[in-house]
């Protein structure tokens, strides 16, 4: 992976991922918790999200050619969720989701939704099966060290996730969403047209 492939996939997880837009709702899901015990969820979140995509990183073509899913018809149908995913973005009904869910999360949110499916969503893990599909062993650990940069900003932004609300306010936030939505609608369209290619040849 050169540094370039290692910069595209970098901000392919990143707007997938959003660790801005989850900021907020760690905030939101933590309330009236005190430091320590939203530092003990920050971190149990971020590592059960990294175990889940590592899972997908390393068995999930395996799976594909087990389920005799080819990987151009993966390639389209993760661009197409990687598209509603930005349209959810930039129509603001992610965030509305995400609020749907702090309303009703159980005492620990660890588990669910931060890990799953807020961090480690289905977009992650299909970001990761395209970003490994016939890599060797160092692409793949690679790929996986992306991965955990990425969530290592994750686990930045909880542990400051209250200052930072204070600081980019609602209009910041999402204008900044907004932003990664549109990033994220020109990749997953790059993500359909390669999987259109490896099916014609173009």
């Amino acid at each position: 992976m050169t540094t370039a492939e290692a910069a595209t996939a970098f901000a392919a997880l990143f707007v997938v991922i959003d660790p801005i837009g989850l900021a907020p709702i760690f905030v939101a899901l933590t309330a009236g918790m005190t430091a320590r015990q939203r530092r003990a969820i920050a971190f149990r979140a971020t590592a059960l999200a990294a175990a889940i995509l590592i899972v997908f990183a390393l068995l999930g073509e395996g799976l594909l050619n087990f389920l005799g899913i080819s990987m151009p018809a993966f390639r389209i149908a993760g661009g197409l969720l990687l598209f509603l995913t930005a349209l959810e973005m930039l129509f603001e009904k992610r965030t509305q989701r995400r609020e749907g869910q702090a309303e009703t999360h159980p005492p620990d949110p660890s588990v669910f939704p931060l890990a799953l499916p807020l961090t480690a969503g289905p977009g992650a893990i299909a970001t990761m099966i395209l970003l490994t599909d016939g890599a060797a062993p160092l692409g793949t650990a690679q790929a996986i060290g992306v991965m955990l940069a990425v969530l290592a900003v994750v686990l930045t932004l909880f542990l400051l996730a209250a200052p930072m609300e204070r600081l980019l306010g609602p209009t910041g936030i999402n204008v900044t969403t907004r932003l990664l939505g549109m990033l994220l609608a020109a990749l997953s369209v790059q993500f359909v047209l390669d999987g259109l290619s490896d099916v014609t040849g173009w």
